[in-house]
């Protein structure tokens, strides 16, 4: 999963990079987009590790991209290559600033910049939809697709993101290629100083980003850097200093997750333990596919271990001999934490 960081000028979005990524790019320095990756904390695999001990262990990762923002105090707005570098994101973090900058005029406004990039991108897609809804009808197109791009903006112009609509009332095949920013998943991190990171978020701003469709959190992006730096038992005794109970990094991923409704599930054996994301709802016969292409062209069927079952017998042995082990077929929903051992034939 790639996950934009946007933000504007001095809202210390490269800072909340380092925070996330462990990295140490230098603040300001604009033009190229930086991309770091992290690997998915999760307890279950650290825990098959230590029962199959593989070769090799791969966690689910999460890649984040510093987008250079816009330089200078006056500059609020998104110029058109930051515009279309956003637009190749799967996913956009909006860095807000609740902290006075020396180097910035005025106080901190994270409603106001919420609204003004909330602002930019539907001014933007409502001008890529018009254009191409103008088109569509000159060559009479589909009629399907017109109709999905009357009601794209309809949206837009009441000032709603296309993320806001639901799959029911909008057939999102229409969508592709076209990059819409509104209909991007939204997290919002609203970026304070230290004696300050412990505290909620206003209900007035989370309510907004709420009605946006979007998910939020708190965060002092200058401490997390130190933490990111840390030992994990400095980690701990810091955090409790600041009233923290995890790193941003975990409870930036856990909202992420939430919001975007992914899930992982497990392969296991002496070769590897890999965890694989994938989205909730997602059946047997897709989700063999992650893996590769061949298990899902040639799918027969999945054996399925929860990873509950798995833990309470200990082997996969123990888990047959029980009678527990779950044989499905290729409509079966893939579960969070479900091992699966894929039968297929190409």
């Amino acid at each position: 999963m790639k996950i934009g960081l946007v933000g504007f000028a001095g809202s210390g979005k490269t800072t909340v990079f380092n925070a996330m990524t462990g990295l140490d790019v230098p603040v300001g320095f604009g033009g190229e987009v930086r991309l770091g990756t992290v690997r998915v904390p999760d307890e279950r695999i650290d825990r098959l590790r230590e029962i199959f001990r593989p070769k090799k262990t791969t966690y689910a990762e999460m890649s984040f991209c510093d987008i250079p923002g816009e330089h200078g105090a006056e500059k609020k707005g998104l110029s058109r290559r930051g515009l279309q570098q956003i637009r190749d994101q799967e996913a956009l973090c909006l860095v807000l600033r609740d902290f006075d900058n020396p180097a910035l005029e005025g106080p901190p406004d994270p409603m106001g910049d919420l609204e003004a990039f909330h602002a930019e991108c539907v001014f933007a897609d409502l001008e890529i939809v018009e254009k191409r809804l103008d088109r569509a009808r000159k060559e009479r197109a589909d009629a399907l697709e017109i109709q999905a791009f009357e009601r794209m903006q309809e949206a837009l112009e009441a000032d709603r993101p296309l993320r806001s609509i639901p799959e029911s009332e909008l057939d999102r095949k229409f969508l592709k290629g076209y990059g819409l920013l509104t209909d991007r998943p939204l997290l919002v991190a609203v970026n304070r100083d230290e004696d300050r990171a412990a505290k909620p978020m206003p209900e007035e701003l989370a309510a907004r980003i709420c009605d946006m469709g979007g998910a939020g959190l708190v965060l002092s992006a200058s401490v997390e850097a130190d933490i990111a730096a840390m030992e994990p038992e400095e980690q701990e005794e810091f955090l409790a200093d600041l009233g923290l109970e995890t790193p941003a990094l975990g409870r930036f991923i856990r909202t992420a997750y939430g919001l975007l409704d992914l899930i992982s599930f497990f392969t296991v054996g002496p070769d590897e333990v890999r965890a694989w994301t994938i989205r909730r709802g997602t059946n047997a016969r897709r989700a063999a596919g992650k893996i590769h292409s061949d298990l899902e062209r040639g799918f027969i069927r999945a054996e399925v271990i929860p990873y509950d079952v798995f833990m309470e017998y200990g082997s996969e042995a123990a888990v047959k001999e029980a009678g527990k082990l779950q044989v499905e077929g290729k409509d079966y929903i893939v579960q969070d934490g479900d091992i699966l051992h894929v039968r297929f034939n190409v």
